[in-house]
């Protein structure tokens, strides 16, 4: 179906699948909120998702517009990219509000912020060449022209290429840095991880039981908490939307807890306050609990307390991943690309088909739909 109305498609038509792969595994399931149906077969055009509108609350595809053009070109040490894959994270929603944070907001009708793998379709510079993949920065587009230096070729030690954007990327790295260099878990403390399922909670919890730490995730749903306990191998997993959720993370952590690794906030930040050990170390990554309020539900001192440590990399600490990367990213490559390889490491994506997907799969991520990394295969 080909793009109309001068370029521009309305994202508020959804239809479209999601394939959730954990290895060799695969699983087809259906995304109760997903792309668009619209599509532009030329080869000589390129299309792209662009900030429509703030959101107010809860993202919705009204916030996203589709919009086509010529396929750009590249100037002399720029390469003209293809994208492969679209990796989608929670960050994202912050970016949409204009609001002062770590990174300056999405401007009204700018292309939405994103990392990609990408196929090198015309190289102007003498490093790369046709075919080779690369990873950048360049948003939600199937095609991008962008220097050089602003890629960096997919090395993932023969590991799948969509593990850069997930175990072995952003994700991944946040896991390993917040672990290591706050964390710091030794032999027999109880680590505790929200969002135990998702990429960065799910390998904080394998980081930790190969550390010799008790590993305890929490996550939403049965089907979560079989995968976190069984496929996982953490020592516990708790469903923090069952009754009783308090009560079964204090039974599931007897000695309290010495490390929590926050990524949600809200009423799992409240059940866990009170288990804190003397001399708990807190890594906060995440709230994606209150991604999606101006303030805090309620105004609660203690949720707006630790949304501001997140935004002002404060301690308990506060952190953004990219603080660490000069001293610890060649470290967690190396250390982590064999481990993957191996199948001591494990992790699980969660896969949407097309560009015009992209919308309802981050609607989805936010809510909690997702079961793994969130990826959006693009070509």
């Amino acid at each position: 179906m080909r793009v109309s109305n001068g370029g521009i498609c309305d994202l508020s038509r959804t239809t479209a699948g999601r394939q959730n792969t954990i290895h060799q595994a695969t699983i087809l399931n259906a995304s109760p909120v997903a792309g668009i149906a619209c599509w532009d077969t030329e080869m000589d055009t390129y299309r792209q998702i662009v900030l429509a509108a703030r959101p107010k609350g809860v993202p919705t595809p009204d916030n996203f517009r589709l919009e086509s053009g010529p396929l750009p070109v590249a100037a002399e040490g720029q390469l003209l990219l293809r994208t492969k894959y679209l990796s989608l994270d929670p960050y994202m929603r912050g970016r949409m509000n204009d609001a002062k944070s770590y990174a300056a907001p999405i401007e009204l009708g700018e292309v939405m912020e994103g990392e990609v793998i990408a196929e090198i379709l015309e190289s102007l510079h003498p490093s790369y060449r046709q075919g080779e993949l690369v990873q950048g920065r360049t948003g939600w587009r199937t095609h991008a022209a962008v220097p050089a230096h602003a890629t960096r070729r997919v090395e993932t030690g023969g590991n799948p290429p969509t593990t850069a954007l997930g175990v072995l990327g952003m994700p991944g790295f946040a896991a390993y840095s917040g672990l290591k260099v706050i964390g710091q878990p030794k032999a027999g403390e109880t680590v505790v991880v929200a969002a135990a399922s998702g990429p960065v909670g799910s390998l904080v919890g394998q980081l930790a039981r190969l550390a010799g730490a008790r590993a305890v995730g929490i996550t939403g749903g049965a089907d979560k908490c079989t995968y976190v306990r069984n496929h996982l191998r953490f020592d516990a997993a708790i469903d923090h939307r069952a009754e009783g959720f308090s009560d079964a993370l204090a039974a599931a952590c007897p000695d309290g807890i010495d490390i929590y690794f926050e990524n949600v906030g809200g009423p799992v930040w409240d059940a866990v306050l009170p288990l804190l050990n003397r001399y708990a170390r807190i890594p906060v990554c995440g709230l994606v609990a209150h991604y999606n309020e101006g303030k805090p539900a309620g105004g609660s001192p203690v949720a707006e307390t630790i949304l501001t440590v997140l935004r002002r990399s404060l301690l308990i600490r506060g952190f953004i991943n990219t603080e660490f990367a000069t001293e610890h990213y060649d470290g967690f490559l190396k250390e982590l690309r064999p481990l993957v390889r191996s199948g001591d490491i494990r992790y699980r994506e969660d896969i949407a088909e097309g560009l015009e997907a992209a919308p309802g799969a981050f609607i989805d991520m936010l809510a909690g739909r997702n079961f793994g990394k969130t990826l959006v295969r693009i070509s």
